[in-house]
């Protein structure tokens, strides 16, 4: 396994609790509030793990007890910055630092590894853009949640309005939190979809079970998990004939991966596949 001290930095605490899991810890007191250089490294961070073929499951998680994230650091948003400018260079410059804030999330989405989020405490405004770009969302009992911009004149725009109403399949419900505003708890999360496990135990607990979870996937082949990630990501915004179009095309070439002659030889002698990396660099 990676040394992934390597993936250290100045807001996340990166471990390795099991082979070829990587834990990546928000590590920003007292809230975990977002400023530029928080999601600027954790844009780096992903880009880097996603060429690492020792990692092959990545668990996100919260170094607090208490909060996951509170969101934006609003004494450090862009918004308002650059006054001096006129009003179409102030429009570039918004925009390009959204872009650049979306790609940073985004990244969590387009990384190879599938990414599970281990939700805990406090998890509002852009904790809700981070667990929406995850593949898969466990949160703590006190899990208290909620698309909050539209409190402080936003409409969220860091992938919330993109990915949440396609994740819980309720546009109607998806509309509501948005535009109330309101929190909604870990027994409704469960319930509308957005989580497919509530813990007891807190953060710890949560957290367990979020490794434990990784420990499922990891051993299982990294190009049939690689795959199913992207194929996934690629039938949520096609339909299902184009969908199944891009399957075959991708298949042509995953079908000749020697993991499946692995696989079939494990369970043939009973014992435990072992699949070889997968080499980012192919």
């Amino acid at each position: 396994m990676t040394n992934v001290s390597q993936y250290n930095g100045q807001f996340f605490r990166a471990t390795s609790p099991v082979d070829n899991v990587l834990l990546l810890e928000m590590n920003r007191g007292p809230v975990n509030a977002f400023h530029d250089a928080f999601w600027e490294e954790m844009h780096a961070t992903l880009d880097r793990v996603s060429m690492d073929a020792d990692v092959r499951v990545i668990v996100l998680a919260s170094a607090l007890e208490k909060i996951f994230t509170a969101g934006l650091d609003l004494k450090a948003t862009h918004i308002g910055k650059g006054q001096a400018l006129d009003a179409a260079r102030q429009a570039f410059d918004t925009y390009n630092h959204i872009s650049r804030f979306q790609a940073a999330i985004s990244a969590l989405e387009k990384c190879r590894q599938p990414v599970i989020c281990a939700i805990n405490g406090i998890a509002v405004g852009l904790a809700i853009d981070i667990a929406s770009a995850c593949d898969i969302r466990l949160c703590a009992e006190d899990a208290t949640m909620g698309i909050l911009e539209v409190k402080v004149g936003l409409a969220a725009d860091i992938g919330t309005l993109q990915r949440f109403p396609k994740i819980v399949g309720n546009g109607s419900m998806a509309r509501e939190l948005a535009l109330t505003g309101r929190k909604f708890y870990a027994a409704e999360a469960k319930e509308i979809g957005f989580v497919s496990r509530v813990v007891p135990g807190g953060r710890k607990g949560v957290l367990d079970a979020a490794i434990k979870l990784a420990a499922e996937i990891a051993p299982n082949s990294p190009v049939a998990v690689v795959s199913t990630k992207h194929i996934m990501n690629h039938a949520r915004d096609h339909g299902v004939d184009a969908g199944l179009a891009y399957q075959a095309a991708w298949n042509m070439g995953m079908l000749q991966t020697k993991d499946t002659q692995v696989a079939m030889k494990a369970q043939l002698a009973k014992t435990t596949p072992r699949f070889p990396n997968l080499d980012a660099k192919l």
